[in-house]
């Protein structure tokens, strides 16, 4: 299995061995920008590539680049306990992080909850904007600050774009989200809390007009620009902070269960225990299951037909969040390197797993109930055979991001004591 993780300089030359006590434990230990798709390929840490490698990418498929560390320079003990974690956000893990330039908002830190059989729900819902993109987009908004910007786009259905607008806000950077014209009314008003710039375009439109605003005003890409998903260098890293936190309290799982869009946390949390074992922090790493609607399921279709990255037509599905038509090759090498799988779960199976959450006492987004959908699916338990240690399905946003929140409302109760009974009764209450 080739090493995900494998480090350089902005030059060539690379740095091997385990962690030492040279570096100071909060500086952030980021070398260059190396290749996913020619690991050969290394370029210097600034500027940010958000195009995709320069050298491997070709007309068909872009390939996007991960950021490189100075591994042999780690501290010894970045992965000690801390007091307050919550309080720390992505500080807590800065030197396996890029330079962090934006000031944060207590990101991360969000609770591992058991749930029976030895599945953990990892509850991204609990993040500044009640999603998972708050750990992607302290690093891509740090770039933007790296790198002088006046602000930045990005094109988002929802909860990217509502993350980006709150990290841009924090900075003081201006923020143009280009959303789907029916975007869910909850994330519009998320975006124009953070007085973002709020152009609702056509998909097909979206990518070709981010480009123009980024080439023309100098705006910082913080989402995807090229025709196969490549999305930003800096952004999977911030998702590697999952991986810590899952390993602190539980050590490495068998497996985890992720909703996958593009496959950006997919990789980052991949990398994330890829990082952990190369340290000698832990002895191996899980299998990583990509769960993605069936309307689409781009990364299955590259899967099997053993390409980088597939372009698929996408049906009907009200996971609109991890709806593609294209999958990106992060996702790819997540799975492949990992003994893992692709599981195309349709919204029924989501709905019954965003049920199960919501008896545990978790509000997710259906395309939130993806990954526990995907476990559900593949039929697996603790007790299965190739499965023997905790499964961890995460959770990636609340419930409130859903589409037709806050559309519905409550039939006026009759407050007499036997309409009262008689609607608990109903209710399966017992009223006896």
């Amino acid at each position: 299995m080739e090493d995900t993780t494998t480090s350089a300089t902005a030059h060539t030359a690379t740095h091997e061995g385990k962690a030492t006590a040279d570096a100071p434990a909060g500086a952030s230990l980021a070398t260059a920008q190396r290749s996913l798709g020619d690991r050969s390929a290394a370029f210097p840490l600034w500027p940010v590539l958000t195009a995709g490698c320069p050298s491997s990418s070709t007309a068909d498929v872009s390939y996007p680049l991960e950021v490189d560390y100075a591994y042999d320079r780690a501290h010894p003990g970045l992965f000690d306990t801390l007091p307050s974690p919550r309080s720390q956000g992505l500080e807590r893990f800065e030197p396996l992080m890029p330079p962090l330039h934006a000031p944060g908002l207590a990101e991360g830190g969000t609770p591992l909850v058991g749930v029976g059989d030895g599945v953990y729900i990892k509850d991204e819902s609990r993040n500044p904007t009640w999603s998972h993109k708050d750990r992607l987009n302290r690093c891509t908004v740090s770039a933007a600050v790296g790198s002088g910007a006046q602000g930045v786009v990005v094109a988002s259905s929802g909860n990217h774009g509502a993350s980006a607008a709150a990290f841009a806000a924090r900075a003081g950077l201006r923020c143009v989200v280009l959303t789907a014209v029916n975007a869910p009314p909850a994330i519009v008003s998320f975006l124009r809390a953070y007085d973002a710039v709020v152009l609702p375009v056509p998909l097909e439109e979206s990518w070709p007009l981010l480009r123009k605003l980024s080439d023309r005003l100098g705006l910082h890409p913080v989402s995807n620009s090229t025709p196969t998903h490549t999305g930003h260098p800096f952004g999977p890293e911030g998702y590697k902070s999952i991986a810590y936190e899952i390993h602190e309290e539980v050590g490495v799982p068998s497996a985890v269960f992720v909703p996958t869009g593009y496959g950006e946390m997919l990789f980052g949390v991949w990398k994330g225990f890829s990082e952990l074992r190369r340290l000698g922090v832990a002895s191996r790493t899980p299998r990583m299951f990509a769960c993605e609607p069936a309307a689409g399921a781009p990364l299955a279709a590259a899967l099997r037909r053993n390409l980088p990255a597939a372009r698929v037509p996408v049906g009907p599905t009200d996971a609109y969040a991890i709806s593609c038509e294209v999958s990106g090759y992060r996702a790819a090498v997540a799975v492949r390197e990992s003994g893992g799988d692709a599981l195309p779960v349709d919204d029924e199976a989501m709905r019954a797993a965003q049920r199960e959450l919501a008896g545990h006492g978790l509000w997710a987004e259906l395309s939130s109930a993806a990954g526990l959908a995907g476990l559900r699916v593949h039929g697996t338990r603790r007790q299965t055979p190739g499965f023997d240690g905790p499964v961890v399905c995460i959770s990636t946003s609340s419930g409130f991001k859903g589409r037709g929140v806050g559309a519905q409302s409550a039939e006026p109760a009759d407050p007499g004591w036997d309409a009262v009974v008689r609607r608990l009764r109903a209710a399966g209450l017992d009223t006896a």
